[in-house]
């Protein structure tokens, strides 16, 4: 990360800093967005700006950017990366006031950042022997669907799950599975994938809508679900899904195998789609005229 735009200036990193009275940082009153660019293109931009402003909105706040300058900003961000995949982090605060206060204050101008950072190569271990999982219950707050700053619990539950010897929790809610603590939820139970519905209790993930989509077209049997948690427990295959981790499959789950204990059949043939859905992207940015707007 050399450089962060904050505020409609380009910054070096060091030199970026907000108030100590900005209530994304007092409050954690703000939303983010962490999108993929694969060969300096982002992925699904569209879809991923459209679930900012949801946020935003849920939230009381309006986007400050339209989508010409979030294209102008992460053109900017992506055009030193020499055709590496990077992470664009976004953040948008209600921005910093005068005296800390839990009322929301007369609107000034939002903290707007962003920059971007490596996005690390998968660990070819995941695909050969995936990822163990546990499940911990729901403690978070009743508005999951908000890709809001407030994190702690998510972070809490990782931790306890890598205190655990696993990588990753799922959480369990009055008796449902609904996510990971950074990730979407499928299971292949039945020969059917399943993922839960959209709701308050979890975040829409364009991952997962682009799971659901390649399912469709290869026409592999798929529903939007609830799961509860003993199927959870009697599913074939499970995979956690995100923008940086792809589709992962867990092959144990609270010590226990998932199907025979190694990434499924469902999961490779959904991840040979994914992984080809991610050329496509990196072919067209390498044919690209560099004077083009970068796009999705």
């Amino acid at each position: 990360m050399d450089k962060v735009y904050l505020n409609g200036r380009f910054l070096p990193a060091e030199q970026a800093c907000v108030p100590i009275t900005d209530r994304g940082l007092l409050f954690a009153d703000s939303v983010y967005e962490v999108i993929p660019a694969y060969g300096g293109l982002p992925f699904r931009l569209e879809q991923h700006l459209a679930r900012l402003r949801r946020s935003l909105a849920a939230i009381r706040m309006e986007d400050p950017l339209d989508d010409a300058h979030w294209r102008a900003i992460i053109a900017e961000l992506c055009a030193d990366a020499d055709g590496e995949d990077l992470s664009i982090y976004i953040q948008i605060t209600r921005g910093a006031y005068r005296a800390r206060a839990h009322r929301i204050p007369e609107p000034v101008e939002p903290t707007v950042i962003a920059f971007a950072s490596p996005i690390t190569a998968r660990d070819p271990r995941i695909a050969e022997q995936g990822i163990t999982a546990i499940t911990l219950a729901d403690t978070r707050w009743a508005r999951c669907d908000i890709k809001a700053t407030t994190l702690l619990p998510n972070v809490l539950a990782q931790a306890e799950a890598l205190e655990s010897g696993a990588d990753d929790a799922i959480f369990v809610r009055d008796g449902q599975a609904m996510e990971g603590t950074a990730s979407n939820l499928f299971i292949v139970l039945d020969g059917l994938l399943i993922t839960p519905p959209n709701s308050e209790c979890l975040l829409p993930g364009i991952t997962r809508d682009l799971v659901l989509e390649l399912a469709r077209d290869a026409g592999i049997a798929h529903a939007e679900a609830a799961i509860a948690e003993s199927e959870l427990r009697r599913a074939e295959e499970i995979w956690l899904t995100s923008s940086t981790r792809e589709i992962a499959p867990v092959v144990q789950l609270d010590g226990q195998a998932v199907g025979d204990g190694r990434p499924g059949p469902c999961w490779r043939h959904m991840d040979g789609l994914f992984q080809a859905a991610k050329e496509r992207i990196r072919l067209a940015a390498r044919n690209r005229p560099a004077e083009e707007t970068q796009d999705d």
